[in-house]
């Protein structure tokens, strides 16, 4: 297995970028909206096959083990070739989740089969009354012999669609406080009782779901992390996630495409446009500091603080103002969808802003992340 932390960062940026040079589908490059599987399957079983499907796994798990360093060099490569996000929750949650609180048996049966692209994952989180206050959810499990008897609904569930299996946080214990009741199931997407509704978005793409659990029997043995255990687990996925979200590959992508409309209208020579552009690229270079903190932090296997909070928060809020300063660029084509042709360049200024618009909610409202540095990290009173 290649030792890819022996390289050093100018042979490995080299591997990576001849790499995607040479397998990335070219039609797929800069893509706006979440990809689904269909059109994702052949480049995820081509990065399976060559070793490179889990950057961020260890080696004795089958991943690619990558020092913060060369993962860092490893999104830029994809950033820069315009690499779209894989139908990815089994490699950058369930995988990690395993590896620290999973049985044996867990990990040998499901590790695999996420490299290999046999399993897909959704998230079953949220739900109509428990979105950022995460811990008011209320679907249920209900022991049962071996199972657990499931009921209740999920929503905003990412292409659950494509999913063959869904994680997903339930109560076990009624009488409990609400964070201490709860527990941690790994469940098959196709189980009789479960039922996906797709929810299409202003863009017209449908990238979330409804989820719905009538009667569906899990095995006991799904249970990761112990009963009523789940909130702990549930943590340390949301701190992966909130890394996972912080990535500058989404900001870096629309202001790619900001600096090519500028270009086309001769923006570059208005001071004012000027100043406003170089604002956002100082954010964006501030973005990518912290997130490369966060990505030595979780590589060196440490706990993440609250503080991660703060990528979050940063992330989605730069990427917001880049997108508005997007739409008030491209004038009165702002208004309307699609890849235009403005001055002479083909962008698509309404997906980005339809996508960013919505991202200081998901994985944690800014409101909410914000309490949380204010009590956690601050120590402010409440």
């Amino acid at each position: 297995m290649q030792d890819w932390n022996g390289l050093t960062d100018e042979a490995f940026r080299a591997e990576a970028r001849a790499f995607f040079e040479r397998h990335y589908p070219q039609h797929l490059c800069y893509i706006l909206r979440r990809a689904r599987w269909s059109e994702m399957r052949d480049w995820y079983l081509t990065l399976s096959q060559h070793g490179w499907i889990a950057p961020n796994w260890p080696r004795e798990h089958g991943g690619m083990g990558l020092d913060a360093g060369k993962l860092m060099i490893l999104f830029e490569e994809q950033e820069r070739y315009g690499v779209a996000r894989v139908p990815d929750h089994g490699i950058v949650q369930v995988g990690p989740i395993l590896m620290k609180y999973g049985s044996d048996e867990q990990k040998q049966y499901y590790l695999p089969k996420i490299l290999a692209g046999e399993h897909l994952w959704a998230q079953g989180y949220s739900e109509p009354n428990a979105g950022s206050d995460l811990a008011n959810l209320a679907t249920s499990a209900m022991p049962d012999g071996t199972d657990f008897i499931v009921n209740g609904q999920k929503i905003w569930t990412t292409l659950a669609h494509d999913a063959t299996h869904i994680y997903l946080l339930v109560r076990t214990d009624k009488q409990a406080k609400k964070q201490e009741g709860i527990s941690f199931l790994l469940a098959d997407a196709k189980a009789p009782g479960i039922t996906i509704r797709p929810i299409r978005n202003l863009a017209g793409h449908e990238e979330f779901c409804e989820v719905f659990f009538e009667n569906v029997r899990v095995p006991q043995a799904n249970l990761v992390g112990g009963l009523n255990r789940g909130w702990t687990v549930a943590k340390a996925l949301l701190s992966f996630e909130r890394v996972n979200i912080g990535s500058p590959r989404r900001p870096q992508y629309a202001l790619q495409r900001l600096a090519q409309l500028a270009r086309a209208k001769g923006l570059f020579d208005d001071p004012g446009f000027v100043d406003k552009f170089t604002a956002l690229r100082l954010d964006m270079a501030d973005l990518a500091s912290l997130y490369k903190r966060y990505v030595e932090i979780v590589k060196r296997g440490d706990e993440l603080g609250q503080d991660v909070s703060m990528l979050k928060i940063w992330a989605m809020e730069t990427w917001q103002r880049i997108t508005d300063l997007l739409l008030e660029t491209a004038q009165e084509y702002g208004c309307m969808p699609g890849d235009l042709d403005i001055d002479g360049a083909a962008v698509d200024v309404l997906t980005p802003f339809y996508y960013a618009l919505p991202a200081t909610i998901y994985g944690g409202s800014s409101e909410i992340q914000r309490n949380i540095l204010a009590k956690y990290v601050l120590q402010l009173p409440s």
